[in-house]
């Protein structure tokens, strides 16, 4: 059985003034570590770019006890073609709301929800309620599928998520009651990634890596980067494996004993990004 533990969601970033703006002063989050790279990751973290590429962890809370997003920006690239494949984030918040409406940041609603769009046009679907200080506002990430029970099949039989809410065309999937969790909308139809594809993050035991790849392996998917150690200058070694759901959907799952020491927030990275993006051209 996998012990996962629900980590963040990648996106990849054109504007990074822009984009710090949304997540800092309109959302309510806090950069928890700021990294610098000067090559492209082996991995394909900030995509299939061989440049150099920064990547920010931005949050609620310590990436121990809250799921978080991974801002992804390569240098000199300017734009991502969207696809259909990410439906947005779900978040409890009140008081994202009030600060939209204060900033004059456009609000939109959907069936009940507020939605406030980041930069590139990823929603954010807002709850107009308050959470306690020990919970997390991020409920769910919505992603797209073209045949419900071929994903199901996926990421509950092999990747071992359990089923906590399922329709004819929405399955709504987790490791624990209390993390975040995956929920996927069948769109009935192909579902097309294009340059702004994202990634989703677990973490695993270190020992459990291998029965995740055995896994693969034995129900012929895709795996997109075996078993690899991936440095982070001045920080902890990790361990990954990417892999690919039948739609396509890139998932990844790295070791988290060293992912522990890895994510420490490091609370100066805020100042770090400021320096950064004061340098952007």
């Amino acid at each position: 059985m996998v012990t996962g533990r629900a980590l963040h969601y990648v996106f990849k970033i054109p504007d990074r003034k822009l984009t710090a703006k949304f997540y800092r002063e309109i959302l309510g989050m806090k950069v928890l570590r700021h990294e610098e790279f000067a090559d492209g990751c082996e991995a394909t973290c900030n995509g299939r770019y061989a440049n150099r590429w920064s990547k920010t962890m931005i949050g609620y809370g310590p990436e121990d006890t809250h799921f978080v997003i991974e801002l992804t920006y390569n240098y000199g690239i300017k734009e991502y073609k969207r696809g259909n494949d990410f439906g947005g984030i779900t978040i409890r918040s009140k008081e994202a709301i009030e600060r939209a409406r204060a900033d004059g940041w456009p609000i939109k609603e959907e069936s009940g929800k507020f939605v406030l769009e980041a930069p590139g046009g990823y929603k954010y679907y807002i709850i107009d309620e308050s959470q306690p200080t020990n919970k997390d506002p991020v409920e769910k990430v919505t992603l797209s599928s073209s045949n419900l029970q071929n994903t199901i099949a996926y990421w509950k039989d092999i990747l071992g998520l359990k089923v906590f809410e399922q329709s004819d065309k929405k399955v709504l999937l987790g490791y624990s009651e209390d993390q975040a969790k995956v929920e996927f909308e069948d769109i009935g139809a192909e579902i097309d990634h294009a340059a702004g594809y994202g990634r989703v993050a677990f973490s695993i035991p270190h020992a459990e890596q291998p029965e995740i790849r055995k896994k693969i392996k034995d129900s012929g998917h895709k795996i997109l980067t075996d078993l690899i150690s991936l440095p982070t200058p001045g920080k902890a070694d990790v361990r990954v494996i990417i892999l690919a759901d039948p739609d396509d959907h890139e998932i990844c799952f790295v070791d988290d004993e060293a992912f522990r020491q890895l994510s420490v927030p490091d609370y100066p990275s805020e100042e770090v990004l400021n320096m950064y993006i004061a340098k952007d051209k």
